[in-house]
């Protein structure tokens, strides 16, 4: 009974605060405290400025060389690829409508990383979680994107799209911050004491201010409309692609803090991104946003679960 407590205590530790501050974002919302403009502007803040400066602080001032696992971002490539292909097929089966396949497959593999994963990784593991999950995020959301594209390209029969995708990966501040911070912590380089003090200000509003923005977006309106091919995509995100990945985690022997990694960031929801990515290219954003509230709301839940069942038997 006490293990059971424990193993319960520490999974809610983990996704209770989370819980906390996205209900707090819905309800600012609600009460018109915070409007779209504020979303909308909080979240470039939080994607230019306060996220990066989050990732760079903190892998930065980390030895690369004790703390990074590249079998497990190896691992986590090599998986995600082939989840997305196993997606496909089962959109092909599942799915009536060719034109919303590749948003249901995007729905299912792109998990919010940069937000709900990092937040849960933090919880779970403090610092050295956050740098494991940085490096993780790096790469395997680089092949989110072009993944992404793909589908979409091959649903709606469309051409072209992936060269721009590139471009916008080698501009994106996230990847441009870890990729600035590997030679510092790489060379152990000391950061000048007022550049590290005032990224820890920016560091530090990251995750609260990006949790209140992706409360405040959620829209349980729109879960009104395709909710079966929303479900389908759900369930894959939040059950299926989790179970995949923490599985062949376990078979290649990652324990402890590498295999909970996995775990949470596998498991975090559908990220917004695929809600842009939709509507830019003019596919079925209703679809996309159904997804992205689903999951998140769900994923509270299942990850909860899954980090319940895996403490439980002692591989955390």
């Amino acid at each position: 009974m006490q293990t059971f407590l424990q193993s319960l205590s520490y999974s809610f530790l983990i996704t209770g605060p989370i819980f906390v501050v996205l209900a707090l974002g819905v309800y600012l919302n609600r009460a018109q405290i915070i409007n779209d403009n504020f979303i909308e502007i909080g979240s470039k803040l939080v994607f230019n400025i306060t996220l990066p400066a989050l990732l760079f602080i903190s892998i930065s001032q980390t030895s690369i060389a004790e703390s990074a696992n590249l079998k497990l971002v190896l691992f986590g490539l090599v998986a995600t690829f082939a989840v997305y292909l196993m997606l496909e097929l089962v959109a092909q089966w599942l799915i009536p409508r060719r034109e919303d396949r590749g948003v249901v497959v995007q729905g299912g593999f792109r998990s919010n990383m940069g937000i709900i994963g990092l937040a849960y990784c933090v919880n779970a593991y403090g610092g050295p979680g956050l740098v494991a999950a940085s490096l993780y995020l790096a790469l395997v959301t680089i092949l989110y994107n072009i993944l992404a594209v793909i589908t979409l390209n091959r649903s709606m029969n469309r051409a072209g799209g992936v060269a721009k995708t590139l471009k916008d990966i080698a501009r994106n501040p996230i990847i441009l911050s870890i990729v600035a911070a590997l030679p510092f912590a790489a060379m152990a380089w000391p950061l000048p004491t007022l550049l590290l003090r005032s990224g820890e200000y920016f560091a530090q509003m990251t995750l609260p201010l990006a949790l209140l923005c992706t409360g405040a977006s959620l829209n349980f309106k729109a879960l009104r409309a395709d909710l079966n091919s929303a479900l389908v995509s759900a369930i894959c995100k939040l059950m299926v692609v989790p179970i995949l990945l923490i599985s062949g985690g376990i078979v290649l022997g990652f324990r402890g803090m590498d295999l909970g990694v996995l775990a949470l960031m596998s498991s975090a929801p559908t990220a917004a991104a695929s809600y842009i990515m939709v509507r830019a290219m003019a596919g079925n954003a209703a679809l996309a946003a159904n997804i992205i509230v689903m999951t998140t709301v769900g994923s509270l839940f299942s990850t909860s679960l899954i980090m319940f069942v895996l403490h439980g038997v002692g591989l955390l």
